[in-house]
């Protein structure tokens, strides 16, 4: 029997199948799936027709002596498929086959199956899958050729051999995302455009929240029948009651269930019986309050999952969807409608947003509140807001992530399309100090989420104000082609705080150019200044704001406009409004404005109290449309890299050590090499006159570095320059007397030429993966903390992006006379310790520090490799439900 993981996944349609290893128990459900599959489907498979051989087949297939890998499929509990692949005597090539029950035909189960079969295949050694087809299944070849992997077909009278490469190809990742998209949509489409909601656990009494569940959905006009179920009464707002789900005698799509939490998980099972697509439970009393309410849940789930239905919650507010007129939720107050969608794992941060939301005239598109998040996450979402023709926006407010990398991959499609705006909560300093690396050091786990969110242009901002303000702009404005901005306003103070506030967030505020500022003080008061910022001063007119503000617009250096009015000066709050509604109205640039004391929103423009306010939001939103328009090109693995032999080094060392090790200086250099990362020569020596004669080979001077500490200047581990003998035998024995048993000996380097130091180095987080980091190397390292982190992959131009954002970059440039560094040759380390990192999932930790780059190259000259033990990943390829 095969190893395959059992795991729960989406079909195209959104059903939820579940999939596992075949059971030899299975032998009675394989017999109805050839009983319940057509004739003509039967000799498809099986090339013969009638069923006997096919039954006869079944009974091998759960027999002792199979040798094949197989798995089933089941539907609501139902076994509806069986894929398997045999493995020829060479190990390097299997046979393929699927049977699928004629009713589930077109979901997508057999490319799910197929999917799964073809990476447990490579994960076992064979190379190639051969699937033996008829010429009339049409279906089938279709199946195979849109799989996503290379194949080849050889035809032999009306017998098609089609043969599948399981090299991964860009193919198929690109298949496998747009197919497990299509799936995620569907899934959540019939949780979110429901035809019809039932709400259980709807009450009479007005302060309970099924009553206000129940009269949000009414009030909001959903458009679609809704039943209240409740045993005890029998009309409630004016809608006919029922007892439970089976006596409404119609399809149910969504139950939103506000029963206590003692009577969901029997909720829960009706639902299922009843073909619900999806729950939204709000009840409490689950993961939140300890084992026993986790338990509940994981036992929630496992109904919902069985029964093919999606959850939200447990322990929600519910969910909203203004373009569907749905409002299962028991908010107090209905969000407007609009185009920024939010999801919340707080129901307190959920409610404060939507109520300040609304009070800004801010619109939601949708909303959904994911409490504990048993299953529906941000991710899930993220792939069904992608291509809502509702939602322009998202907003996230995020305790956790089920999947971060996941989240990553799909964050950074979507912001392709859609700008995403979150808050991370939680932000930590404490960092594992039990590491023993600089780069582990510095990795906190706020370190890995912003590394996370920034790789895949996330807007990540602080706090909700800064989240609605954000968003806000980013729903009603056009991107800002630039960081130029036009401040123009009546107010002097405020409009000198918003420049300040630009030059701290890295805008720009241009002098206008010249034809513009004659053409303002052609139509301005004598008083005005003209050059940016524009002050109209007190007694500037509407009118006046209006001109100056579209007269800016139109000038090439600008990129935006900040609009800055003190109330009530002037022509006074009403008549200015109108003013800057206008301006918005015909500008084909970003706008934005603050009305001193005042957040509000005035026709497409969004209007702040403070002028800090209105310049953090532009400053997002420019830092946005960079990464928006920076090219995305497909990774290209650096040349000259080998990784069969870096897996081999890694699986035998830790064959040897079990348990992960710092690896020696030999050892760790070896490692590097297989990824073409340059690395100063050096010895390894375990005496004074081996340290000597090492010195004497590799030609003076030298320099000793003591192989066991991590931070070596700091315990007279470093000795530079020694240029005889008997200054390299002094050195090892002083160092030896000072440091001790943890010396384990030293390594012997010749002087590399000077250059700038650069610390390279990455480390694995455990949610998170691994982390890259470039920053300024040698004993600076930790006491500047002078870094950029990223996850990998890495483009060279990423890790351009890294150095660039050093304060020491301007050392690799040449800063005051210094020879320029080959910054090119750094970059190049950067990414391949990035694919070494990404591909060996062993390496725990690594730091090369220094890399010293001078003008003709760069080169490591002490590092620092850490390998532990990992257990096997489930390949990213994997379609399934967390």
């Amino acid at each position: 029997m095969a190893s395959f993981d059992e795991c729960d996944a989406l079909l195209r349609n959104g059903e939820i199948a579940h999939v596992r290893p075949l059971r030899g128990t299975d032998r009675e459900a394989l017999h109805a799936l050839v009983d319940q599959t057509s004739a003509r489907s039967a000799y498809l498979r099986f090339f013969t027709a009638g069923r006997a051989t096919a039954h006869g087949y079944m009974d091998r297939l759960t027999g002792p002596d199979y040798r094949g890998h197989a798995q089933v499929a089941l539907l609501a509990g139902r076994l509806v498929a069986v894929a398997e692949y045999i493995p020829g005597e060479d190990h390097h090539s299997a046979d393929v086959a699927v049977l699928i029950d004629d009713h589930v035909h077109g979901r997508g189960l057999g490319t799910l199956l197929l999917e799964h079969l073809a990476l447990d295949a490579a994960a076992h050694g064979v190379s190639e899958l051969v699937a033996d087809v008829l010429t009339g299944n049409g279906t089938m070849l279709k199946v195979l050729a849109d799989l996503g992997l290379a194949t080849t077909r050889e035809f032999a009278g009306d017998e098609v051999r089609v043969r599948i490469d399981l090299r991964p190809t860009d193919t198929l990742t690109a298949a496998i995302e747009r197919r497990d998209h299509e799936a995620e949509r569907a899934s959540l489409a019939r949780v979110l455009s429901p035809r019809s909601v039932a709400v259980v656990g709807a009450s009479r009494e007005p302060d309970r929240v099924g009553h206000r569940l129940l009269g949000n959905l009414l009030d909001g006009g959903f458009p679609g029948p809704v039943y209240p179920v409740n045993p005890k009464a029998d009309q409630i707002l004016g809608v006919t009651a029922y007892p439970d789900l089976s006596s409404i005698g119609e399809p149910v799509d969504l139950v939103v269930v506000a029963t206590p939490a003692s009577a969901v998980l029997d909720v829960a099972r009706e639902c299922a019986d009843h073909g619900v697509a999806g729950l939204v439970v709000v009840s409490a009393g689950f993961a939140e309050t300890g084992p026993r309410g986790a338990a509940r849940q994981a036992e929630l789930l496992r109904v919902c999952r069985t029964g093919g239905m999606r959850l939200i919650g447990p322990n929600c507010l519910g969910v909203v969807n203004t373009g569907a007129a749905l409002n299962a939720s028991f908010l107090p107050h209905p969000p407007p409608p609009g185009a920024i969608a939010l999801m919340s794992q707080s129901g307190a941060v959920a409610a404060g947003l939507v109520a300040r939301a609304t009070e800004l005239g801010i619109g939601i598109s949708s909303f959904v509140s994911v409490g504990n998040k048993a299953d529906v996450s941000g991710n899930d979402l993220l792939e069904y807001w992608e291509d809502d023709p509702g939602t322009e926006v998202v907003a996230l407010y995020l305790e956790s992530f089920g999947n971060p990398r996941r989240f990553g991959r799909i964050a950074r499609r979507v912001g392709r399309r859609k700008p995403i705006v979150a808050i991370k909560s939680g932000r930590s300093t404490s960092g594992d100090r039990a590491v023993r690396s600089h780069t582990a050091a510095a990795a906190t786990p706020d370190i890995a989420v912003e590394a996370l969110l920034r790789a895949a242009g996330v807007i990540r901002v602080d706090g909700m104000r800064e989240l609605l303000d954000t968003a806000r702009l980013l729903a009603t404005q056009p991107l800002p082609a630039g960081g130029r901005v036009a401040i123009v306003g009546n107010s002097g103070g405020p409009q000198a705080l918003a420049a300040d506030a630009c030059e701290r967030h890295g805008l720009v505020v241009p002098e206008l150019s010249p034809a513009v500022q004659r053409r303002m003080r052609s139509r301005l008061r004598a008083a005005a200044a003209v050059a940016n910022p524009v002050d109209l001063t007190a007694d500037g007119q509407a009118e006046e704001l209006e001109f100056a503000a579209l007269t800016a617009l139109e000038d090439p250096v600008v990129d935006a406009v900040l609009i800055v009015y003190t109330p009530p000066f002037g022509s006074g709050l009403e008549r200015t409004r109108e003013a800057i509604a206008r301006v918005a109205g015909s500008a084909g640039k970003t706008v934005v404005a603050c009305v001193v004391g005042r957040d509000e929103t005035i026709g497409p423009v969004p209007v702040y109290a403070f002028p800090e306010q209105a310049v953090q939001a532009v400053s997002r939103a420019a830092g946005y449309a960079r990464w928006r328009s920076r090219p995305d090109p497909p990774f290209v693995p650096p040349a000259g890299t080998d990784i069969r032999a870096a897996r081999e080094l890694v699986e035998e060392d830790l064959s040897r050590h079990p348990q992960g090790r710092w690896l020696d200086p030999a050892t760790a250099a070896r490692l590097l090499a297989c990824y073409g990362v340059a690395v100063a020569e050096f010895a390894t020596v375990d005496s004074a006159d081996g340290a000597a004669r090492a010195a004497a080979r590799l030609g003076f001077p030298v320099a000793l570095k003591a192989a066991g500490p991590v931070h070596k200047s700091d315990v007279g581990g470093v000795r530079l320059g020694l240029r005889t003998l008997k200054e390299v035998r002094g050195a090892y024995r002083a160092m030896k007397d000072t440091i001790g048993p943890e010396m384990t000996g030293a390594t012997v380097q010749p002087m590399v030429p000077d250059g700038v130091e650069i610390i390279v180095g990455a480390v694995r987080h455990p949610s998170f993966g691994p982390l890259v980091m470039v920053g300024m190397g040698g004993v600076s390292a930790e006491l500047l903390t002078d870094r950029a982190f990223r996850s990998p992959p890495l483009t060279g131009q990423d890790a351009t992006e890294m150095i660039q954002e050093l304060h020491c970059a301007p050392l690799l440039s040449g800063y005051r006379g210094r020879p320029v560094a080959d910054t090119a040759a750094v970059e190049d380390h950067i990414v391949r310790v990035a694919k070494l990192v990404d591909d060996l999932p062993q390496i725990a930790e690594l730091d090369l520090n220094p890399i010293i780059a001078g003008p003709c190259g760069a080169v490591a000259v002490d590092l620092r490799v850490r390998l532990a033990p990992v257990p096997p990943a489930p390949s990213h390829l994997r379609r399934q439900l967390r």
